[in-house]
């Protein structure tokens, strides 16, 4: 039996993830476990799955639960989801919350030996280049979770990686994929939270319609695939049935295709190198009929030109990306900036900061907490 610790287990990516769990109860058990601020559904899962280690954002929450459930070891804040993802009993952890707070504990369950099922976009941004030496220097797997990391990931089984003529990453253009930047004045969080093909998380479903989610995956592939980013394309792809492909230097072209369903990216990186049976629809190509592509538009969609231009750039420039995105994306949430103001901030974040290559964990942490300051002030 393969045991699980789970990094953000009431989030979309968790709650998924324990349905596979769910589903091969046989094959998995959950050891450990994360939350957010969701309570009552932590109760639940406690009672259903009896993780032996929990850990919760606050410590009010620590102080009510660890009297409710005396079998469990219940820890808090930054030090406790190290705890939950370094757990002695674990496997694999899903690294499944959001933003760059999963960057130490997934540093932590490396060095610690456990395979990683990454989910958290964010750690391979800001830190790509730590976190794929110390998976290299531990020998630890790193299995996307991403559904389209996670297709490239299968494309390239078996395959030589020095023939790869580049990578295609598909988008399905998000919220507002049939708007102009003209109709963008003015929308609601409401309708930008209105995803036609995912059901996802509040901040990743803002992401997408920004299209900043995609920029994030570029570099993120970067680094997963040792890819430059020249050799990464991205292209507008509505139905969201292609997940990702790869093309070959004689031209053949590997893709991935499956119904919208992020079980089945989770429970491969679960069950790798294996497939098992998954209860999911199954893809009916006759019954979809079509399958629509087109060239992305960088100038409609600002946030993905600022991902390559900061990848590229690297060093500390895709932390200050991430670190500015996700505080404006929770300005947008919070009704305190409207939605194209999310680029704006961005925009100014990435020209006020001054790069510095090769930067330590201090020092990408330090970045982080100043960018995310400067972007307060911007609207203070």
């Amino acid at each position: 039996m393969k045991k699980i610790a789970l990094l953000g287990a009431t989030g979309s990516i968790g709650t998924q993830t324990l349905d596979v769990i769910r589903t091969h109860r046989d094959e998995f058990s959950l050891v450990s476990m994360s939350v957010g601020q969701n309570i009552d559904k932590t109760r639940e899962i406690l009672a259903e799955f009896q993780p032996r280690i929990l850990s919760v954002s606050k410590k009010e929450d620590y102080e009510v639960l660890k009297d409710e459930f005396l079998n469990i070891t219940i820890v808090y804040g930054e030090e406790g989801l190290i705890e939950v993802a370094t757990c002695s009993e674990a496997d694999v952890v899903v690294t499944a919350v959001m933003g760059s707070v999963g960057l130490f504990p997934t540093i932590e369950a490396i060095r610690a030996r456990k395979t990683i099922a990454l989910a958290n976009k964010e750690t391979l941004v800001t830190a790509g280049h730590l976190v794929m030496k110390e998976a290299q220097e531990y020998g630890v797997s790193i299995l996307p979770v991403d559904s389209e990391h996670s297709a490239i990931y299968q494309c390239l089984q078996g395959e030589n990686m020095k023939e790869i003529n580049r990578l295609i990453i598909t988008a399905s253009g998000g919220s507002f994929r049939d708007k102009t930047r003209q109709e963008l004045e003015g929308v609601t969080v409401e309708e930008a939270l209105n995803h036609p093909n995912w059901s996802m998380g509040a901040k990743i479903t803002i992401d997408s319609a920004t299209m900043m989610n995609k920029g994030l995956e570029v570099i993120e592939a970067h680094w997963l695939f040792n890819m430059p980013y020249e050799k990464i394309d991205v292209l507008l792809h509505k139905q969201s049935i292609i997940h990702s492909m790869v093309e070959f230097h004689d031209r053949s072209v590997m893709a991935q295709l499956g119904t919208p369903d992020m079980r089945v990216p989770i429970q491969y990186a679960l069950t790798y190198p294996n497939r098992m049976v998954l209860p999911s629809t199954p893809l009916n190509l006759a019954e979809i009929g079509t399958l629509d592509f087109a060239k992305m538009d960088f100038e409609r969609y600002r946030c993905l030109s600022f991902a390559f231009e900061a990848g590229k750039t690297g060093g500390t420039m895709p932390t200050v990306l991430n670190a500015a995105n996700e505080q404006a994306v929770a300005l947008f949430l919070e009704g305190k900036i409207s939605f194209l103001q999310i680029e704006d901030v961005i925009e100014k974040a990435l020209n006020w900061h001054t790069v510095q290559q090769n930067p330590c964990l201090q020092t990408i942490k330090e970045v982080d907490l100043e960018t995310r300051s400067y972007v307060l002030s911007l609207i203070s």
